[in-house]
């Protein structure tokens, strides 16, 4: 084999590197290391002109091997593998040298950082001539798509994927599409009704003809590979027949068992067969089992006898459903904060004191009280209202060090309903930030706070009952004293949460989570709906607390992700895998035990394990675990690896 020629290209990337690495030095030095043919320096080698510097001493040099040493691989390796690809070379005969993060981002001393470069070039110089022609391999991708999770993320982006002309399987754990959008009653800054804004999207997406809206069912396990998942969806049995069901009512009227209303937060009382709420979609009644009468060994059969159209059916079985997919969103959202967590705020034990989900159902018309604002205890309009902030929120004690970027804004709203409904009503608002940074939002707080609401900076430290009244003692730390604020009614601004379940799906789907525990994306700036599974895109509140229009708008991005996939037909597939030797596996099962992608599989003729290439990821830990050595990962083989320490550790003179 003929001895490479090695091209190699050191980045100024403005002054992130030049500030603190000699440039110009460590060009010197490549140019001494063996098969070298080439060393430059350009000011941003991913720019269009540093790219054309690279074909044109491929061409002109013959170079068999590039190096680029700039930033990380995850910024621009694929960009300089198109620019060598261009030009004729084998992509995987480029080598990334990531002088920036791992060099001088850390090293202020320019001497030092110098020094490393140079050690980290010839390092990646020794490996790189010993890489090898990858070519990668193709799949057809299944036109669907699986999106888990109906609130007004999942809803937008189904729509947008169905109205594409293709088949979506919309799949929702409750009986109803609509999240947590559906039980509020304004939205800010417009105070638009929500109901009235997302109930036609919600009949969109039972009436679509591309799409299959799947209630009351969740995501059991999923397999493949980008284009070619395959999933098995469990639905709970309804035992109504949704199809046939007029929501007439007349089975409801019936049922003798009263159960608290999870649409009301509690507020409220429902039947064991119900209706979620008026606008639900499908609109059709459902039995909780768990909750009927006399359900043991039969249930009490007063709602079946009731129902004209035959609709009840108790022998109703839950049954699994395979789909087969080309991409999944993940539109899971989020859970509001327990309150009960902070138990000196009095949630829980005093009935007046509520979270600011309960409250948007006591003021909206829907509502347990048909949208009259009224102490829980006494059913009386309060005669001072105090809301405090970032419950639950901006808190290391209770690990939600993030801020829930509803909450502010929310209590706004709220403090202005208690106006508009109860002009009289005192109205404080005890906040740490206000943080109003949206489109119209700071106007907004500038009209609430002139129709009375008295902002005040602190945070309570304790609610307790004195009397009829509830006092909220509370640091004010603008005026620098303690106060005890006698008040009749308290809303907690509680805030968001990851969705129940978040970390069993990031385990079944291969996802990671950020330390905020929401589903994390696979940059934040170039990629925010992408993960690290190819295929794999995220909308709405599973990757972060956002209110309505940022998580529409994150949803229709995860449309246009998944459309892109989808437009495409067919999906390369990474060559960087890895591949057994037969002829030296034992059949152990350790690398199946331990892949995270159950990419190795057990060969039982041959009684030895193979890799699925589709699956494969590459991340390594197969080859590093096989006690036989039989495994080997291409592009990153023991000979490459070997070299590559080896020019990083200094010859030692033994002195023979």
């Amino acid at each position: 084999m003929a001895a490479p020629r090695i091209g190699v290209y050191v980045c100024h990337c403005g002054t992130n590197i030049a500030q603190t690495v000699d440039v110009e030095a460590v060009v010197e030095y490549a140019r001494t290391l063996p098969g070298v043919a080439v060393a430059r320096n350009y000011l941003y080698m991913c720019s269009d002109p540093g790219q054309a510097l690279i074909k044109q001493d491929i061409e002109e040099h013959g170079l068999t091997r590039v190096v680029v040493a700039a930033c990380s691989p995850r910024m621009h390796e694929p960009t300089f593998r198109g620019a060598v690809f261009g030009a004729g070379m084998n992509p995987y005969l480029f080598e990334m040298c990531n002088i920036r993060e791992q060099c001088s981002w850390v090293h202020p001393d320019k001497e030092v950082g110098t020094a490393k470069a140079k050690d980290l070039v010839r390092s990646s110089v020794a490996r790189a001539a010993l890489l090898e022609e990858l070519e990668p391999r193709w799949a057809d991708v299944t036109k669907s798509v699986l999106v888990l999770g109906g609130g007004i993320a999942g809803i937008q982006c189904a729509l947008d994927i169905a109205e594409a002309g293709y088949k979506v399987y919309l799949v929702e754990r409750e009986p109803s599409v609509g999240g947590h959008m559906a039980q509020l009653d304004k939205t800010f800054p417009t105070l638009d009704c929500s109901a009235c804004i997302l109930t036609p999207k919600m009949v969109d997406v039972s009436r679509h003809p591309n799409i299959r809206l799947m209630t009351l069912s969740e995501l059991k396990s999923v397999s493949g590979f980008v284009g070619n998942f395959r999933a098995t969806v469990l639905r709970r049995a309804r035992y109504v027949n949704e199809a046939e069901c007029t929501a007439c009512g007349d089975c409801s009227a019936v049922c003798p068992q009263m159960k608290p209303d999870e649409y009301n937060i509690g507020l409220a009382t429902r039947r064991a067969i119900y209706q979620p709420f008026p606008q639900a979609v499908p609109a059709s009644y459902v039995l909780s089992m768990k909750d009927c009468l006399g359900n043991l060994p039969r249930a009490c059969v007063k709602c079946q006898e009731a129902c004209e159209k035959k609709c009840i059916n108790f022998d109703d079985q839950d049954r699994e459903v395979e789909l087969e997919v080309g991409a999944i969103v993940v539109a899971t959202g989020m859970e509001v904060f327990d309150a009960t967590r902070m138990p000196e705020l009095g949630y829980g034990r005093y009935p007046d004191v509520l979270t600011g989900l309960e409250f948007e159902r006591l003021v909206s018309a829907g509502g347990p009280t048909g949208g009259r604002i009224v102490r829980v205890s006494d059913g009386k309009p309060p005669r001072d209202v105090v809301f405090v902030h970032c419950v639950g929120s901006r808190d290391k004690a209770l690990g939600n060090e993030y801020c829930s970027r509803v909450c502010c804004m929310y209590i706004i709203k709220q403090a202005h309903l208690v106006k508009d409904k109860l002009p009289g009503t005192g109205v404080t608002s005890y906040y740490m930030d206000i943080r109003a940074y949206g489109k119209g939002f700071e106007e907004f707080y500038d009209r609430v706070r002139d129709e009375g609401v008295s902002f005040r900076r602190g945070r309570p430290s304790e609610i307790f009952r004195r009397g009829d009244r509830l006092v909220v003692r509370v640091e004010d730390t603008l005026e620098n004293k303690v106060i005890e604020h006698e008040t009749d009614l308290v809303v907690l601004g509680t805030g968001l949460e990851p969705a129940a379940g978040s970390k069993e799906l990031a385990q079944m789907l291969k996802l990671s989570q950020s330390s905020d525990r929401f589903f994390l994306e696979a940059h934040p700036k170039l990629r925010p709906v992408d993960t690290n599974i190819d295929g794999v895109f995220l909308a709405g509140c599973s990757q972060g607390p956002k209110d309505i229009p940022d998580t529409v708008a994150q949803a229709k991005a995860a449309a246009a992700a998944t459309l892109a996939l989808l437009n495409k037909g067919k999906v390369p597939i990474e060559p960087v895998i890895a591949v057994v030797d037969p002829e030296a596996c034992s059949g152990c099962h350790v690398c199946e035990a331990l892949c995270p992608y159950s990419a190795p599989e057990f060969d039982a003729v041959k009684g030895v394990m193979k890799v699925n290439p589709v699956l494969c990821k590459g991340c390594g830990v197969c080859p590093s675990a096989c006690p036989s050595g039989a495994i080997t990962m291409r592009h990153f083989t023991d000979i490459q690896i070997e070299a590559q320490l080896d020019a990083l550790v200094p010859a030692q003179d033994t002195g023979e």
